[in-house]
């Protein structure tokens, strides 16, 4: 198994556990092959849910830029929602799986298609 795979089964893992949902594997790839290398990186591949700065940029780079949305209050609401059911306590929040959370949220997973 390579270590992409290997990531990806690990972030399956919390979409079920933390969301209690089964995840969608197609999507939860293609999101996770278009993070590209920043799932390796042991920084990049977490989102710190109580930066400010890096939950603006979750918003700017990912709802905003990739998913097409416009800037509205209810985009910094929907990325507290996910994090509220990550757990704020949880240490490592993978990026991967908020963005995965956030594209069902927004039911943008056509993004990914």
């Amino acid at each position: 198994m390579s270590k992409r795979d290997e990531l990806i089964e690990k972030y399956a893992a919390d979409i079920k556990d933390k969301f209690g949902e089964t995840p969608d594997m197609e999507l939860l790839t293609k999101v996770a092959v278009g993070l590209g290398p920043a799932i390796y990186n042991l920084d990049a591949s977490k989102v710190s849910g109580s930066d400010e700065k890096e939950l603006e940029t979750v918003k700017n780079n990912f709802l905003i830029k990739k998913l097409g949305l416009n800037d509205s209050p209810g985009l910094l609401d929907a990325i507290n929602s996910v994090i509220d059911g990550y757990g704020r306590s949880e240490k490592n929040k993978y990026r991967a799986v908020i963005y995965y959370m956030l594209a069902k949220y927004f039911g943008k997973e056509s993004v990914y298609k």
